[in-house]
């Protein structure tokens, strides 16, 4: 079984977030696991800065990937840099493409840790 997302994203607008309305699951490979992030988890997706060149190229795609990174920093598992692992993973799954996953996990590296 490849990593790969089991349910569809459904999630509610409510003052700026999102709030999930169905589960979200996806089989991690690298974790050889299902992760599950809950009905009612808030998420605000990828936290990409509003500036016009990283918002066009980061901004508003991925949301799924975006969802099960949150979950994992929400939660405290597994490690950070595993969870980081997993989201670059996941973009891969929905068929991000490499520059992309790689920039987007970098991202997270770097300023990821104010989350953690």
């Amino acid at each position: 079984m490849s990593s790969r997302f089991l349910t569809p994203l459904r999630v509610e607008r409510i003052d700026g977030k999102w709030m999930l309305t169905e589960p979200l699951s996806y089989y991690s490979l690298s974790l050889d696991r299902i992760i599950t992030a809950p009905v009612g988890f808030w998420t605000d997706f990828a936290s990409v800065p509003r500036i016009p060149i990283a918002y066009l190229l980061f901004g508003d795609v991925a949301h799924e990937p975006a969802v099960i990174h949150d979950y994992l920093y929400a939660i405290g598992w597994p490690s950070r840099k595993i969870a980081d692992r997993v989201l670059r993973e996941a973009l891969e799954s929905v068929g991000a493409p490499c520059w992309r996953r790689w920039a987007m996990w970098a991202a997270v590296r770097i300023g990821g840790w104010a989350a953690w």
